[in-house]
């Protein structure tokens, strides 16, 4: 089963308390054995088509979730998701995590690689949210502890 993740962050590659929408990049990776590696850098060039204080636009939503689903990416790695949350976890694993650098999420990940692996494979479609800093929580989307 291939894994392939996108990492919301500003143009210095950090992770920012933005929606994953508006993030500056995506970069993604990919889980190769042990290893997940960096294979992708994409601007997002979605966020500059709308309002920088339009959050939740459905359109954007769509966009960008047809965007990701170009790269085969199937699970999304942000500090925060918007309403949109509820058309992302149709198409991808959403996870919000807290550390500031993908190396530091990376660590995480690996750690609990095996829960989103049998996310993949037990839901096929309304995937939970994944809250992972050094444990991991597991909520449904419509759960309202976003």
């Amino acid at each position: 089963m291939k894994l392939r993740f996108a990492f919301a962050v500003n143009k210095k590659t950090h992770f920012e308390k933005k929606h994953f929408g508006d993030a500056d990049q995506f970069l993604i990776y990919e889980i190769d054995g042990d290893d997940i590696n960096l294979i992708n850098k994409l601007e997002n060039k979605i966020k500059l088509q709308y309002d920088e204080n339009a959050h939740g636009l459905p359109k954007k939503g769509k966009a960008i979730i047809a965007f990701l689903k170009d790269h085969d990416v199937n699970i999304l790695v942000s500090k925060q998701f918007g309403k949109n949350i509820t058309m992302v976890n149709e198409q991808f694993i959403p996870v919000i995590i807290t550390k500031e650098t993908p190396d530091e999420v990376i660590e995480v990940l690996r750690q609990h690689i095996k829960w989103l692996e049998d996310e993949m494979i037990s839901h096929r479609e309304n995937h939970r949210l994944f809250r992972i800093d050094k444990g991991i929580l597991k909520l449904s989307i419509d759960d309202k502890r976003r």
